[in-house]
């Protein structure tokens, strides 16, 4: 101890250098006969099976920190590249995951709803569709603006109905000059605020267009930039 590798030597306790693992590797190749699929001898290296080392024993349960001592390697990311993740361990040890999350949540969490629950779930999306768009307000909450949609920030305006928008402005438009000119100064406060709700969708439907219409050039790194770059 503490050698990895070693061999009873005449008595003597004798650790197995590289060189002679390679001896040991080709005096069993050479004995087996086993030839590659050009019908060349078979040559492997000790490098060769650090891969199926490393992997054995993480899986078999030795913690990568001490895999990478074993290995001699000086950055545990050096180790852990050799260790070969299978999609069916990815997937196996993500649904243990979930597993072990879930044994520690509420168990009342995971019931499956009843039919009134599930119904009163899918109507409260079926409510939040309105003529100019979607209400994007939380499942279970009522509308807090009296149905003033055009009011709220959470109204997320339909780019297929921006008339209705427009034909809002105009309208709140003439209503606040009939206000002002009929002195109804408790109406035209309200109007004000809806008005400015409604040019503030409008604007929200500009900018989504202008964003989709407008391409961004993201560039090509000319050869000059690469070779001084890596000459850096």
């Amino acid at each position: 101890m503490p050698l990895l590798f070693q061999y009873d030597r005449s008595g003597e306790i004798s650790a197995m250098n590289g060189e002679f693992l390679r001896k040991c590797l080709n005096d069993v190749l050479d004995a087996t006969g086993l030839t590659d699929a050009d019908g060349c001898p078979l040559d492997f290296d000790p490098h060769d099976f650090r891969r199926i080392f490393i992997t054995d024993a993480i899986r078999s349960g030795l913690p990568p920190h001490i895999a990478q001592v074993i290995a001699g390697d000086s950055d545990i990311n050096t180790t852990l590249g050799y260790n070969a993740i299978y999609p069916a361990e990815a997937i196996e040890a993500h649904r243990a995951f979930i597993a072990r999350r879930r044994a520690q949540r509420p168990s009342e969490e995971y019931r499956t709803p009843t039919s009134e629950e599930w119904d009163a779930f899918l109507g409260h999306f079926e409510r939040r569709k309105l003529s100019g768009g979607i209400c994007a307000r939380a499942f279970g909450t009522s509308c807090i603006h009296e149905h003033a949609c055009i009011r709220r920030s959470m109204l997320r305006p339909d780019p297929g109905q921006r008339g209705r928008p427009v034909e809002i402005r105009d309208n709140l438009l003439a209503r606040i000059t009939e206000a002002e000119r009929e002195g109804w100064l408790g109406e035209l406060e309200g109007l004000e605020v809806s008005l400015a709700g409604a040019q503030d969708k409008l604007a929200q439907l500009d900018a989504e267009q202008g964003r989709r219409s407008i391409a961004v050039d993201l560039g090509i790194p000319t050869f000059r930039d690469i070779a001084g770059r890596d000459g850096a």
